[in-house]
């Protein structure tokens, strides 16, 4: 077991590690090198994270990441209000932002049904979507979920509940590998993929 010459260095790589993707060794480092940067901008790391948990909040009608009632987007009477794009997390509304190809608006599930995962529909912000589509004024809803066997099973979910409203479904052209994280696509083609969307019924 690794022995450390500091409790309080211990505690940080303890948080540090609770990160994703971090394990010990990289928790030790980023650690060490918090102590050996100036206080002030110590201080500063600490308070950027104090205020992401306890300021930034969530968009009210599409559910990304806000710092007030409504996000950027939503509140941007430029943007195509009649298409929403449906994703999976946070992280696709900026992948898909960074592509400039796309002008509407989103709607962030926070998952996908994953009964593995113990997620069902109702973990999800799935009725506040089909209540955004019932309250009128949508008039196309693209369904941009990574092409996985979890992402599929979401998507025909959504596609059986909007059946009954008089609203255009799409899905994103598989530009993206059958199985592959939107992550990892690059920006053009992602970018393509949203430009040469298609009929829901056609997959």
């Amino acid at each position: 077991m690794q022995q450390y010459p500091s409790q309080l260095l211990e505690e940080a790589v303890n948080a540090f590690a609770k990160l994703p993707g971090i394990g010990r060794k990289s928790a030790l480092r980023m650690a060490l090198h918090v102590l050996r940067q100036p206080v002030e901008e110590a201080d500063a790391f600490v308070e950027a994270v104090h205020r992401l948990r306890h300021d930034v909040g969530y968009c009210e009608v599409c559910h990304n990441v806000s710092d007030a009632g409504v996000c950027g987007i939503c509140a941007d009477a430029s943007r195509d209000s009649r298409t929403v794009c449906v994703v999976e997390s946070v992280k696709e509304v900026m992948l898909i932002e960074n592509t400039g190809q796309y002008r509407g608006l989103y709607h962030v599930l926070g998952g996908i049904i994953s009964p593995i995962n113990g997620i069902g529909p109702g973990d999800l912000e799935i009725a506040s979507l089909v209540e955004r589509v019932a309250d009128g004024g949508v008039d196309e809803v693209v369904l941009a979920l990574n092409p996985t066997m979890e992402g599929d099973t979401t998507s025909f979910y959504i596609y059986r509940k909007l059946a009954d409203f008089d609203v255009k479904i799409t899905t994103i052209a598989r530009g993206i590998a059958i199985g592959d994280d939107m992550e990892y696509a690059d920006e053009v083609t992602l970018g393509r993929s949203i430009v040469n969307r298609v009929s829901y019924q056609t997959i």
